[in-house]
């Protein structure tokens, strides 16, 4: 019985020689440092720019004592390449081929730019009203693929896209530039979609 005694009074100071390493848990940090926001004419695309300003703010700031940590924030928009010419049907088995004239060409030229130049001033006053470190970028070319090739070339830490809420019939048919990018971006994606109210 003295043994048993001796022995719960060793294992007892050994138990309380035991240093307290009662440290609360650090809170994961996030690593995200590069965001791309596609951006296009849709109310949704502009509203997952706005989810992103409300939600990842705090990685995003441009105060001094942040910048040197903060992340980057490029809002993308694609346009859609001009072709030069169209195609007609022009009877049973043929068709025409209508050139577009250099006035023309330089007219839809101008107008893409204008609209490019309105959709990506409308989005840098979003991401300067929260104090958003924000690029932009215009691509032209198809936009899933653009925006995937872009994601890439920028080594990009999250993509984030709007979800127009097409119809399966529209999206077989038309493609969904969220799917294709989930699909095919080599980093993550976030696909926002907007409330019923707006897809309405």
């Amino acid at each position: 019985m003295a043994e048993d005694q001796a022995t719960t009074a060793v294992e007892t100071s050994a138990v309380e020689k035991q240093p307290e390493t009662t440290r609360e848990a650090e809170p994961p940090s996030l690593t995200t440092k590069r965001m791309v926001v596609a951006i296009d004419e849709s109310d949704s695309s502009f509203y997952a720019l706005q989810w992103v300003i409300d939600h990842f703010s705090n990685l995003l700031l441009t105060t001094e004592a942040a910048e040197a940590e903060s992340g980057m924030l490029t809002v993308v928009h694609v346009q859609s390449p001009y072709y030069h010419f169209a195609a007609f049907p022009a009877g049973p088995g043929g068709a025409t081929a209508v050139y577009a004239s250099s006035t023309m060409i330089e007219s839809v030229k101008k107008a893409q730019q204008e609209t490019s130049a309105a959709l990506l001033s409308r989005a840098l006053q979003m991401c300067r009203a929260k104090q958003i470190r924000t690029e932009t970028l215009v691509l032209e070319g198809d936009a899933k693929e653009m925006i995937c090739e872009a994601v890439e070339q920028m080594h990009v830490d999250l993509l984030v896209v709007g979800s127009r809420g097409l119809g399966k019939i529209k999206r077989a048919f038309l493609g969904s530039v969220s799917d294709y990018c989930a699909h095919h971006a080599n980093c993550p994606i976030l696909i926002v979609k907007p409330p019923k109210e707006m897809t309405k």
